[in-house]
This record gives C-alpha cells, sequence and structure tokens, in this order.
C-alpha cells in the first residue's frame, strides 16, 4: 500500500468551492486525420464500403448534417415541451415481449468472410459455434451480414436470396440454425441499396421486415447507412430514415402478436444515435468501422469514452463487430479489445474464420467471468472512464484514450486499467478514485483474467509490469471495515479536515489545480 505524504495545519473554515463544470474532449489532431475516413473500412485487399456510397451522397450528406441535427434537436425539444411520448417499438399487444434487455452475443459474417459467404459456410459456422462451447456461455446469435440476396428485387417486388450461394433459401437455413438452439440476424440498408450495392430496404420497410420475420424466420436486423436518398425525397432526414423501419417492425409486431425483432441501427455516430436511437432499437454503432488492429481499437475506444452514460438495459452503444483472431491484434491487443468492448456493454459478436480459431482468441472469447459483466442480470449500465491517466482528464486522443476505469456490477464494483504505452507499467489508483467505492473500506480483489483473489486492497491498488497495450480486469468487493489508524485520515481528495479545523493536504499536488 503505497502512502502520500500529507502536511496539516489548523486553518478557519474554507469557504464553499464553486461546483465543477463538465469536462470537455480536447481536440486531437490524430482524432482529426482520422475524423476524414469515418464510415466502413474493409482490409486493404477489399473494397471500401465507403466508396462505394459515391461523391454525390458524400456531398449530398455533408450539406445536410446542419439541418438534420437542428431538425432533430427542435423535435426532441417540441416532444419534451409538448408532453408526446415517442413513438415505442414495442407493439400493444398482450403477446408481445420487450426485446433485448442484454447486448446480443453470437457471430457475424462481415470480418470474417466479408461478401464470401453461403449457406454451407454459415451452417458450418452454427455447427462449431455448438461443438466450441460458444452457445453453452451465451454466444447465441447467427447473423449474415451484406451481399446475400440477388442484384436485384423479385418481380413482386420481394428481396431473393441468391439462388446459387444459398439454394436451399432462407427458410431453410433459420430452421436449422434454429434447431441447433439459436437465433438469426439479416442484414440490410435504410437507403436505396446495401454497402455492397445489393437492394436496400428505403420505401420497402413494411415488406422488407415481414420478408425478414415472418417468411424467412429472423430474429435480428442490422440496418446499415448507404446510398443515402436525395434531401428532396428524404425529407424526414437520417433519423426519420432509420425512423421508417423502426415503425415497420413494430407494426409488425402489433399485428402479428409476436415479439419484435431486435433492431440493431448502424448508423456509424454520425448523426449522435446515443441520443435518439434508444426510441428505435436495442443498439446503435457509434463509429465506422472497425479494423483489425490497434489503432482503430483505440480510436473507437476513445470515441466511446465520452458517451458511456447512452448504455443500459434495452439500449447499448455497439463498439462494432469484434476482431479478435484477425489482422494484426497481439495476444494482449486482443485481451484489452475484448475486455473494453464487454464491460462497456457493447454486443460480443465474433468474426473470425472459426474452422482455424486459434486456442488464444477461444480463451479470450469464452472469458466467462468477463461476460458475465457484459450479461449482469441487475446493473445494465457501461464501466466509464475515473482518471485519464497520460493525458488530462477529457481530453480526446486515439492513440492514448482514457486509461482508468470503473463500473458497478452485482457483485462489486469492476476495475478497467489500460496500458496505452508500448513498455510495461505499473498502474495506480486510490480505490475512492471510483465513484462506486465507499470510504473507510478494504476490498477483496478479484483478476478476471488470472482468474485468482489477490487479497485485499486498502486504500489503494498497484497492477505491477501491465504489459505494453495490456489490460487488467479487477472485480473488488466489500470486505468490511479498513484497519484502524491509517495515515493519512483520506486518500481520495487532495485535501479533508478534521473536525476541529485542522486540514490535512498533499504537499505533491499541482497547486495550479488545487487553488491553494
Amino acid at each position: 500500500m503505497v502512502l502520500r505524504r500529507f502536511l496539516m495545519y489548523t486553518a478557519p473554515p474554507i469557504p464553499e468551492s464553486p461546483p465543477l463544470g463538465h469536462g470537455l474532449p480536447v481536440n486531437d489532431p490524430q482524432t482529426k486525420d482520422q475524423a476524414a475516413d469515418k464510415g466502413h473500412v474493409l482490409h486493404q485487399n477489399h473494397i471500401r464500403r465507403s466508396d462505394i456510397r459515391g461523391a454525390v451522397m458524400r456531398a449530398i450528406c455533408a450539406s445536410a448534417v446542419a439541418l438534420v441535427l437542428a431538425a432533430t434537436m427542435i423535435h426532441l425539444n417540441e416532444s419534451r415541451t409538448s408532453g408526446d411520448v415517442p413513438r415505442q417499438l414495442v407493439p400493444l399487444s398482450n403477446n408481445a415481449e420487450r426485446v433485448g434487455r442484454l447486448p446480443v452475443m453470437g457471430y457475424n459474417t462481415w470480418n470474417a468472410y466479408h461478401c464470401d459467404i453461403d449457406e454451407d459456410k454459415i451452417l458450418q459456422t452454427a455447427k462449431l459455434m455448438k461443438s466450441l462451447g460458444l452457445t453453452d456461455i451465451g454466444y447465441n446469435y447467427v447473423n449474415l451480414d451484406d451481399c446475400y440476396s440477388e442484384k436485384n428485387r423479385s418481380a413482386t417486388g420481394d428481396i431473393v436470396a441468391d439462388q446459387t450461394r444459398f439454394p436451399s433459401g432462407m427458410r431453410s437455413l433459420t430452421d436449422q440454425i434454429r434447431a441447433m438452439g439459436m437465433k438469426t440476424g439479416i442484414y440490410s440498408d435504410s437507403g436505396w441499396f446495401t454497402c455492397a450495392l445489393y437492394p436496400g430496404s428505403f420505401q420497402n420497410e413494411a415488406r422488407d421486415a415481414r420478408l425478414f420475420q415472418e417468411e424467412w424466420g429472423f430474429d435480428l436486423l442490422k440496418y446499415d447507412n448507404c446510398a443515402v436518398p436525395f434531401d428532396e425525397i428524404l425529407r424526414e432526414g437520417i433519423v426519420g430514415k432509420f425512423k421508417r423501419m423502426a415503425d415497420a417492425l413494430a407494426d409488425l409486431a402489433a399485428s402479428t402478436g409476436k415479439p419484435p425483432m431486435l433492431f440493431s441501427l448502424c448508423e456509424w455516430g454520425e448523426e449522435q444515435p446515443w441520443l435518439w436511437a434508444k426510441r428505435f432499437g436495442q443498439s446503435w454503432r457509434t463509429t465506422g468501422d472497425i479494423e483489425p488492429n490497434w489503432r482503430s481499437v483505440m480510436d473507437i475506444l476513445n470515441q466511446n469514452s465520452f458517451i458511456t452514460w447512452a448504455s443500459d438495459f434495452y439500449g447499448h452503444n455497439d463498439l462494432d463487430i469484434l476482431e479478435v483472431g484477425n489482422g494484426e491484434l497481439s495476444y494482449e491487443e486482443a485481451k484489452s479489445h475484448f475486455t473494453a468492448w464487454a464491460l462497456m456493454k457493447s454486443p460480443l459478436l465474433i468474426s473470425t474464420d472459426l474452422p482455424v480459431v486459434t486456442e488464444e482468441s477461444l480463451e479470450i472469447l469464452m472469458n466467462q467471468e468477463i461476460i458475465a459483466i457484459n450479461q449482469d442480470p441487475v446493473i445494465g449500465t457501461s464501466i466509464s472512464p475515473f482518471r485519464w491517466g497520460i493525458n488530462p482528464d477529457w481530453t480526446s486522443n486515439s492513440t492514448h484514450p482514457a486509461q482508468y476505469w470503473s463500473g458497478e456490477s452485482e457483485n462489486g464494483t469492476i476495475f478497467m486499467l489500460l496500458n496505452t504505452l508500448d513498455e510495461p507499467v505499473d498502474m495506480f489508483f486510490n480505490l475512492t478514485e471510483s465513484p462506486w467505492i465507499r470510504a473507510g473500506r478494504q476490498y477483496s480483489v478479484r483478476d478476471l483474467w488470472t482468474h485468482t483473489d489477490n487479497g485485499t486492497a486498502v486504500r489503494n491498488f498497484t497492477a505491477h509490469a501491465v504489459p505494453p497495450h495490456g489490460v487488467v480486469a479487477l472485480l473488488l468487493t466489500d470486505a468490511g471495515d479498513e484497519p484502524a489508524g491509517i495515515y493519512p485520515p483520506c486518500a481520495r481528495t487532495w485535501w479533508c479536515m478534521s473536525k476541529n479545523g485542522t486540514k490535512y493536504y498533499d504537499e505533491n499536488w499541482d497547486e495550479d489545480r488545487s487553488g491553494v
């Protein structure tokens, strides 16, 4: 246990300090550079989804962003002042069930296969999820992404599954997967076309919702944001474009009496979906596509560190599909990636080639102590940063995002310590830096990666030699009052005061910051 050196003096009562304001992220040149490349990004040997959108769409979107945001805020303010209740996705039916309380766990085809999908590959994936034990620990969705259909709709207006790659049809596929004890997800787009130029669902929302759920038997819909119609057609804006499908899913559920499909909005965070998407679906993408490298993982983590408040039961920030087992990520980096996604309550969708998956990747993906936090039945909120570490608090930096995180769980307080440096470091924190820790108590420490009980922490904790780009995940549980007579009398704040007016303060505290 490390004790800071405190000085003390007796002083008259100190005036009450003014309330602290909310910190704002500091602009980061690297973040600005990456902002130019927002949207869907594939590996270098694949087509970029962002290129598919085309120059026309980019120009329209750029000119419309301010108007859409203004219209959205006006709509939200009107709803608040008029007392209107936003339309809920849950139908008014005695047979209806509210869906999506916890983050989805399962498999998505995109990062592993992109457009190279077919019936045999999907069924093989489902069988491996079963035989590897993934379904036993909660990975129970098999989701098809883009490229499963013909390029044109049928004469009657329906999307048609690719008859060469899916000769048995989609209903046969979903029935076989359901017989294995799993659910299924499908993909579409809120524009004219998908990102790979297959038919989108704009102006066909009701038709496609019925096709996906009633005829094909899917349980989840991932809904992308490519091929945006011109403003003169899309008068309801980007938010309204997603609302159209949300309404179609709600209407379908109301008419059938069945639970609605899970609705996963893939809007890339461009219109701040964390402010509005919970009215329509159960998860919303917050950034452009992830890539299988450390820089991408850290960029997504950095952007999401400022909006952790948006996740709770029935509505989750979606940090994108997992890249564990893919690309350039090392073992330690993959652990950090998985830990952050899980503890921030993002959906956990595996997307690596399971026939050749490594034992190391499976070890990461099957860490049940980490998964238990993601699937906590009592606490739905995300962990949040309590100290940035390398950078001043509230700094936006995609190389060194926040390093010290904590949050509530059913069984105690969760801590995540992230080493963004390229060398091992010791990582120290005072327990009461987390708002979920009670002062004057000691805590039992459980390491969620080594699966060991590591004694009792009093006042503070140090994780020694955290590997480069590595992570420490801890569960702290209350173990009673701390031992009597510990000095100094306060471990969290830079100063505290006794009843008789004796002030104790840290001589090493930054005087400019403290105001002393």
